[in-house]
Parts: structure tokens; sequence; C-alpha cells
């Protein structure tokens, strides 16, 4: 806290510095007083030495704080000055949810160095360049689950990106729940005041859905259209549903490689999203990580 503040010191007169190169002579010129002007004579004694007394422990003391108070004189003379940086952004004030999968399908590395890292890359990128917006983070993989509320602070929002796992540790229920996923996403940011709302849904394939569903991608749909929200979708995966293939995810299991790009084409065209905006159809070649 200290080093913050006083690295925001500047000075407007810096050239008074210069002053401070008489300190140097005013210690050479006491130092040789001090041996010229020492008084001794010769007595015998008992003792060698004499005792040393509080006097003579701190005879250098005023010439120490003299020399203190110069040089604080002479900062004083450079006119230190300490700088307040503050700084306005003014946007849309767009209320954005960014809705993940989380799914276990989401570690295949078909898109290098994984589905589920460039996710995490996209959404870091895409929070970074909002700085007025307000944020939010969903989950979602056989349930969802908030992790981030809607917020102004982008830090956390960054946190809870970089901190994510699939599946988040292993809390969630296998499976990948689209609608769940994207109805939370809608219900969270509904309840906001902003003019413009928007989800950005980012999976890498179509609803893999346990017996427990409640809402299918399908109703999730029609919810945002009823709350006026926006979708976008981001499809991460090597196939579409043109080119439907079987591949490991990083544990070994077999899942779809398969993108409904159908689905998300019809879930942000319906909702009113602009394809040719922020939605992003990312059927990725090998990824060349950083």
């Amino acid at each position: 806290m200290i080093y913050d503040w006083l690295r925001n010191i500047t000075f407007i007169w810096p050239e008074n510095f210069i002053l401070l190169g008489i300190i140097p002579f005013l210690i050479w010129r006491y130092i040789k007083n001090e041996k010229t002007d020492r008084g001794s004579f010769t007595a015998s004694a008992i003792s060698g030495s004499t005792p040393a007394t509080f006097k003579t422990r701190f005879r250098h003391t005023p010439f120490i704080l003299r020399i203190l108070a110069l040089t604080c004189l002479i900062m004083a003379l450079a006119r230190p000055q300490h700088q307040t940086q503050k700084s306005r952004s003014e946007g849309e004030g767009i209320d954005i949810v960014l809705c993940m999968d989380v799914s276990g399908s989401m570690g295949t590395t078909d898109v290098q160095p994984s589905r589920f890292q460039v996710a995490k890359e996209v959404a870091i990128e895409f929070v970074k360049n909002r700085p007025v917006d307000r944020m939010g983070l969903v989950i979602f993989a056989g349930e969802s689950f908030t992790k981030c509320p809607i917020t102004p602070d982008k830090n956390t929002v960054l946190n809870q990106l970089q901190t994510l796992k699939i599946m988040d540790g292993g809390y969630l229920e296998i499976g990948t729940l689209i609608g769940e996923g994207l109805a939370m996403s809608v219900n969270r940011i509904s309840k906001g005041t902003s003019k413009s709302r928007v989800v950005i849904l980012l999976t890498d394939g179509k609803e893999d859905a346990p017996p427990t569903r409640i809402v299918d991608p399908e109703t999730a749909m029609e919810i945002a259209k009823a709350n006026h929200v926006k979708v976008y979708c981001v499809g991460l995966g090597s196939a579409t549903s043109t080119s439907e293939q079987m591949v490991k995810d990083v544990a070994g299991n077999i899942v779809r490689n398969y993108i409904d790009e159908g689905l998300l084409t019809r879930i942000a065209t319906s909702t009113g999203a602009n394809i040719t905006g922020l939605q992003i159809r990312l059927h990725y070649k090998p990824y060349m990580g950083k």
C-alpha cells in the first residue's frame, strides 16, 4: 500500500534535488572537525578506558537531525505532488451472462489444447474487451449452476473463469443440459434493469439429457424470447450436424463429436441475435496455444 502511494508521487521542480549534493560535503566536514576539535590529555589511571555516558553515546544525534531536516527541506523545495488517477468509461450498459458447457465432452482434444480450454480463453478475452457492461457466469453439465451472479466487477468474473474446471471439479451431474443452462441464464439476467440483455451460450454439442431434465432447449428458447433476451451461440468442435463422429474425451469416455448447428442457429435467430454480429460459429482448426 505504501509502495503504491509513493509510486504516484511526482515533483514539480525536481532540479532542486541538486542541492542534495551539499550533504556529503557537510558529513565530510563534520567528521574532519570531530577529529581535529576533540581535546586530549595524558593522565595515569587504573582503567585504560572511560565508561560511556548518555551524552557521549548520542553526541552525533543533533548533527543527524540537522541533516534529515535539510533533506526534508530540499524535498519540499522540489514540490512533491501526489497524483490520483481516475477514469470514467461510458457505454450501453449491457447485462451479459456467459452460459458455459462444462460437461465431460468439453475435455475432448479435437480442438487443441481442448474444447474446454479454448472456450475459457474465448470467454476471458470477451470479458476483458467489455469494460463497461455487467457480467455473470452460469455453467451447466447434467445440471446448471450460477457460478457468478451479474456484477460490474470484471475481476470477479475473470477469476471464476480462470479457476473453472470441467464438471466444476466433479460437483455437477453427468450430461449436457443446454436447455436448463440457458433457462437459468435467462432467469439471472431477466432480473436486471438494463435495456439490453444478452446470453452468450458456449457448448460443444447437442442436448444429452438425463431423466431429471426439467427444461428442454426449445422451452428455454421461448423463455428467452418472452424476456427479450438475445442469445448468441458459440459452438466448439471439429464436426457439425453433417459429420457426426464418436471420439474419446480427456478421461477416455466415448462422446459425440457433434455440434447441433441447427439448434444453435435457431436459438440465436429466434431470440433476435445478429448472426453476423456477436454470434460465432467456431468449427476450430487445430488451435495453436500461446
